[in-house]
């Protein structure tokens, strides 16, 4: 009677010795009760295995608990199957990947944070070789990240769900309190990481807006839903829109968001939007702390456009399907549109700002602002001129004068952002991967950001690095316990 199976798994769920099942024998490790690391990724290999045992030996046995054995002999080729329902202990190996586990280090302000990597985050911010080298090996394996069906299960008992993830332990300071901040996050795909962003910026006296794009998968929709139960101050959008890449789509879901939290009851100060690559870098004291000294402004980019960037808003766009990523996009045409009404002089900036609730209620109100969304409408990702234009018009809450400088990204304060070609020069090289000419950051950059000066850094990919993520939760954990109330 076999009393004990192991099963190794290796390079993402394959079996090895020829897909078998090994039986335990002197020599094998004992099998022992799961710890959390090792017990997570079980869960969500089971299946995996079990299929990766199928095609491999000719059959199926379904259920948990149930051990599968398979003899094979050379000599007949004889196989036989045994399924015995007995619930045993399970010990996976994973040799060539790396699970991604959310809710590990940053499972309670109040717990002691084992890293699923053995990484030590200290010395990746000192740059410490050894340490740096350990993430690049990580970096080099396959990522095994939780999926929006995990974030669905895991979000399904509020209560659970909240103190798992220590929601409510925080420490808020009175003057995060006196300070309240709104954020509008715009949103659609991979629910983990959406998750990991709220955590990572929430207070409960803060209120937030999510809005995914209608098009969004449903097990996305059902997860955000259930962030939005489970937390009170945080809410979707009344109004949801299908987004298109560089459409005035894109700028009516900030839009719709700003006019939620308007009427929300959190008399907020500021309001600032991200989206799902995102991550901050300061706490919500520190940014309270630098909020006030803006003393009423705004904080966000705005430059004179090139000849090149006119194009956007000098000819009609329409919206096609093109044959590449985005699949719908706006296309210029050959039609010269009309000058900007109210004799706006256009400036360009990013879809990211920082702005005060003085300057969205104005907007909201502002018959120039209405007449400036409708002429924006069939221009090219109107998001990077809208906010950069308006805040430059006299008289507005917190306006730039037009005299003033050009305001760049390397000067607001609202995204950090590392361009390929600008690489060597104004910053240090990308130590991960560039999609777009962009860098999504790697593990060597947590110093770096870290000291920048800036609020929120884009892009954050936990498939490419997840020990910067996991760096930068732990970082800002630390920074928040910190925090005297």
């Amino acid at each position: 009677m076999i009393s004990e199976w192991v099963v190794n798994v290796s390079g993402g769920g394959d079996v090895r010795a020829g897909g078998g099942l090994l039986p335990a024998g002197p020599d094998s490790p004992p099998a022992t009760p799961l710890d959390g690391s090792v017990r997570d990724g079980a869960r969500d290999m089971r299946a995996h295995t079990r299929d990766s045992l199928s095609s491999r030996v000719g059959f199926s046995c379904g259920g948990v608990g149930e051990v599968c054995m398979a003899r094979e002999t050379l000599k007949d080729t004889f196989r036989e199957q045994v399924c015995l329902l007995k619930l045993v202990y399970i010990k996976v190996t994973v040799r060539d990947s790396v699970y991604i586990q959310p809710y590990g280090i940053t499972g309670s302000f109040s717990s002691t944070h084992n890293h699923r990597y053995d990484i030590n985050c200290t010395a990746i911010y000192e740059l410490d070789p050894v340490e740096i080298g350990k993430a690049l090996r990580i970096k080099r394996k396959a990522i095994v990240d939780v999926d929006d069906d995990s974030t669905v299960s895991l979000t399904s008992d509020c209560q659970t769900f909240l103190k798992a993830r220590g929601y409510n332990e925080a420490p808020v300071s009175a003057a995060e309190r006196s300070f309240p901040l709104a954020y509008s996050l715009v949103v659609h795909k991979n629910a983990p990481m959406v998750e990991r962003i709220l955590h990572a910026i929430y207070a409960p006296h803060n209120i937030y807006c999510i809005h995914y794009d209608q098009k969004s998968s449903p097990a996305f929709i059902k997860a955000i839903t259930n962030l939005a139960r489970c937390t009170p101050n945080v809410f979707i959008a009344s109004k949801l829109e299908s987004v298109e890449y560089a459409h005035i789509s894109r700028l009516n879901a900030d839009l719709n968001c700003l006019s939620d939290l308007l009427r929300s009851e959190v008399n907020w100060k500021y309001v600032i939007n991200l989206c799902g690559q995102d991550f901050p870098l300061k706490s919500n004291f520190e940014l309270v702390l630098e909020l006030k000294q803006l003393n009423g402004s705004n904080m966000l980019e705005s430059s004179r456009p090139s000849g090149l960037k006119k194009q956007r808003f000098s000819f009609q766009h329409q919206l096609k399907n093109v044959p590449f990523e985005y699949r719908r996009m706006p296309v210029k045409t050959t039609v010269l549109k009309d000058a900007p009404p109210h004799g706006i002089e256009m400036f360009i900036g990013s879809a990211y700002f920082v702005l005060s609730q003085d300057f969205v209620n104005y907007i909201s109100s502002s018959q120039v602002a209405k007449d400036f969304l409708a002429w924006s409408a069939d221009t090219y990702s109107p998001d990077e001129h809208f906010w950069a234009t308006l805040v430059r018009v006299p008289g507005v809450p917190g306006h730039i004068p037009r005299s003033k400088a050009d305001v760049t990204d390397l000067r607001s304060k609202t995204r950090l952002v590392k361009w390929n070609y600008l690489e060597g020069n104004l910053y240090p090289a990308c130590t991960g991967i560039h999609m777009r000419s962009v860098c999504i950051y790697g593990a060597a950059e947590l110093r770096w950001l870290l000291n920048y000066g800036h609020w929120f850094a884009n892009k954050f990919d936990p498939k490419v690095d997840p020990i910067l993520i996991k760096c930068l939760e732990e970082k800002l954990m630390e920074k928040r316990q910190n925090v005297q109330t």
